[in-house]
């Protein structure tokens, strides 16, 4: 039986030499290991108590929705600016070469909410921290944050502070 690093696909020196990229297509698109990938995600924070799922897109959206709909809860979207069509609150975050804004509605998080915070990946954690932000100015609780793969080697899980971190994979390098 496969393990879930066995369906992530290794490109060395992508996009620059010394750079070993992680591929989570190669995941996605086989249904065991898209399977594999949703059912031990959603292992990592079947204990944890939380309202709503919120995922960034669009690898977010991947997850998070599948593990909503697992589970029960509602799936909020954060998007690139300009894409969510009422009310939103945006944060603006930084890139490796420049900055990028995120927007979520303003009526997408209640008052006293938990959120679980789904991705694909954390390498600094800048996309993460923003999403932080935005859920907490509208008044909801990140009861932690979800993870298919950490990048060890970026610092992430150090850049969110006290916050949970969930990983289902972690990998040394950046």
């Amino acid at each position: 039986m496969k393990k879930l690093d066995d369906y992530v696909r290794t490109i060395p020196d992508f996009p620059e030499p010394g750079i070993m990229f992680r591929d989570i297509t190669s995941v996605i698109q086989d249904p065991d290991g898209l399977q594999l990938a949703i059912d031990e995600m959603q292992n990592l924070i079947k204990d944890v108590d939380f309202d709503v799922v919120a995922g960034a897109e669009s690898r977010g959206f991947i997850f998070g929705t599948a593990l909503a709909y697992n589970m029960k809860k509602g799936f909020v979207m954060i998007r690139k600016k300009g894409k969510l069509p009422c009310e939103t609150i945006s944060e603006e975050y930084e890139l490796e070469y420049g900055t990028a804004t995120l927007e979520i509605h303003k009526d997408a998080i209640k008052p006293g909410q938990k959120v679980i915070i789904v991705d694909d990946l954390i390498a600094t954690g800048g996309t993460i921290k923003a999403m932080i932000k935005m859920i907490e100015r509208l008044g909801g609780e990140v009861a932690g944050v979800l993870v298919l793969m950490e990048l060890k080697g970026l610092k992430g899980r150090e850049a969110l502070g006290n916050y949970k971190l969930y990983s289902a994979l972690s990998y040394e390098g950046k």
